[in-house]
């Protein structure tokens, strides 16, 4: 793909806010988040990241979001959040993964449900603000920040997936990788939170 500006050149990155496709003379690198000059030029003015030049022209539909949303993944997509849309997937895959290996329903299915209630609502949300050029809800915006939530959440999620397997971790040590990786990579994250 060629960049949305000079089109004889190729595109290596893309614009968080719009989507537009730019190459390396157009993007605008923001503490490792790559903007186009009009939607820097746009939040830099106090117009707001997603007052881009057509406003809310640009913004995607909320109602369509939100009915995206109702699809693991979807509406983060449908809103240009990649690595939510991934993070969504990731966690629906876990859950009913527990479902299909425990059995036990009474704590994975009210969880899954109230996942599947939680994503059109968020990306309804997202797309409102993006639309109105109002700061972007994050949920996973304190990961690596000031609290660790990310390791906090990954360490919780691996226990209950060894809780739910009730079964010693020598018996059969293949079926608790996945786990022991949330767990790991948890503790790594709250290890190098707690170290700065």
């Amino acid at each position: 793909m060629n960049c949305a500006v000079h089109a004889e050149a190729p595109a290596t990155g893309y614009c968080r806010n719009c989507g537009k496709a730019l190459c390396p003379a157009c993007t605008r690198d923001v503490r490792g988040v790559l903007y186009c000059e009009d939607c820097l030029a746009a939040t830099v003015s106090g117009r707001g990241p997603g007052a881009a030049p057509g406003g809310a022209a640009d913004a995607g539909n909320p109602a369509t979001a939100a009915l995206l949303g109702l699809f693991p993944g979807l509406g983060a997509v449908y809103n240009g959040e990649y690595v939510k849309a991934l993070v969504h997937l990731l966690v629906f895959g876990g859950i009913v993964t527990m479902i299909n290996r425990t059995g036990d329903e009474g704590i994975f299915v009210p969880l899954l449900l109230g996942f599947l209630v939680y994503q059109p609502v968020e990306a309804y949300k997202t797309a409102k603000a993006k639309m109105l050029g109002l700061p972007l809800p994050n949920p996973l915006s304190n990961i690596g920040k000031d609290q660790p939530i990310g390791a906090y959440i990954l360490i919780g999620f691996g226990i209950l997936m060894l809780l739910a397997r009730q079964e010693w971790l020598w018996e059969r040590i293949a079926e608790y990788g996945i786990p022991l990786a949330f767990i790991g990579f948890g503790v790594y994250l709250l290890n190098r939170q707690m170290s700065k």
